[in-house]
């Protein structure tokens, strides 16, 4: 009984884990259309299912502890799945938790990796955003107003990262 609920509880982590897998693509596309209301609502789902998957890591915990309890290990061991399903001896139901281990692995990597471009994606707009507040700020206050040519002191100094008169 306490197997079946953990397999459950990793199906449930699973579509949750889609689900943000879901949003993460959502977000590239706002990142690259420059949507910052949208981007805004998919950050406020995506700690809407970060608590979800914090309860649902909390019962995985109980059913694991549930578990061994029920084959006999009195002992709170912080076993990964692998090391889990050494302790299942009927086939069928180690087979579906070795399938839920896999598919749940392949989830969470799809998620980093879509996470890892997005945070590139974000640099990038940053880069792009200083870059551009760079060269909009390329000419000092002074030399933006005029001045007759006779008052200007004999070394002009500039903020700006190239010097595109040289």
């Amino acid at each position: 009984m306490a197997l079946t609920t953990l397999i459950e509880l990793l199906e449930r982590l699973d579509e949750v884990h889609i689900q943000m897998l879901d949003l993460a693509a959502t977000k590239k596309q706002a990142i690259m259309e420059n949507k910052i209301e949208m981007l805004i609502q998919i950050i406020n789902k995506e700690s809407k299912q970060m608590k979800t998957i914090e309860q649902l890591e909390e019962e995985r915990a109980q059913a694991i502890h549930a578990f061994l309890q029920g084959a006999g290990i009195r002992s709170n061991l912080k076993l990964n799945l692998s090391e889990l399903s050494r302790l299942v001896f009927d086939l069928d139901d180690k087979q579906r938790l070795l399938h839920i281990q896999k598919k749940l692995a392949g989830t969470l990597q799809q998620l980093k990796e879509a996470n890892a471009l997005n945070q590139q994606l974000i640099q990038q707009s940053l880069s792009y955003i200083d870059f551009s507040i760079e060269s909009m700020s390329y000419y000092s206050e002074t030399e933006a107003t005029y001045h007759h040519p006779a008052e200007k002191s004999g070394g002009v100094q500039r903020s700006g990262l190239f010097d595109t008169r040289a």
